[in-house]
């Protein structure tokens, strides 16, 4: 199994389409999405989890309720899943993770990053909207190192892509699919 998340409206169900050419039911608006939808790729369930953070026009209660079965969904399954792709925009990025350090709060994209690690759970960050980025290499940087990402591990960890233009998606595809292959635990579908 090989699950993609990240914040609502980072791009994943995009993402999962420009990789595997299957479209992903999705809510109207961003932040919609509450339970994980799965589509068969290569043999294998890719998992678009719902987006986890601020949602569009929901109670903070029920934002709650999303993230808490989501991280419930990921415990349930860590045994079985493969891969996570967690997709971070990285356009807002840096200033989202600056906002919550200045209010004393660990950043959701840097906490989602350890919650995986500390699973055990093997993980590439696509960094989406690199054609909205400024300075991609520091951008990349900055990303790293809040997520504890050694720079020697960077290269294969971080992908710079654009969902929405196709940009590095080849290379993303390349390392799902060497990271699956090469993966020890066991999920393939029948």
């Amino acid at each position: 199994m090989i699950i993609f998340v990240g914040r609502s409206n980072v791009g994943k169900s995009t993402l999962i389409y420009q990789l595997t050419g299957k479209k992903v039911r999705r809510g109207k608006r961003p932040g919609v999405t509450r339970k994980p939808v799965e589509v068969e790729w290569r043999g294998r369930k890719v998992v678009d989890m719902p987006g986890f953070g601020f949602m569009s026009g929901l109670p903070e209660e029920v934002q709650e309720r999303v993230k808490d079965e989501i991280v419930r969904f990921i415990e349930e399954n860590a045994k079985k899943i493969e891969l996570a792709v967690l997709v971070v925009d990285g356009k807002s990025a840096s200033e989202i993770i600056e906002r919550w350090e200045k209010r004393g709060e660990i950043p959701i994209d840097v906490e989602f990053y350890s919650f995986l690690q500390e699973l055990g759970i093997p993980t590439i960050v696509a960094v989406n909207k690199v054609d909205k980025i400024k300075n991609l290499e520091r951008t990349l940087g900055f990303l790293a190192e809040k997520m504890g990402i050694k720079p020697e591990e960077r290269e294969e960890v971080m992908i710079p892509i654009s969902a929405k233009f196709g940009t590095n998606i080849d290379r993303l595809r390349t390392e799902i699919i060497k990271r699956v292959e090469g993966s020890q635990r066991t999920s393939r579908t029948t």
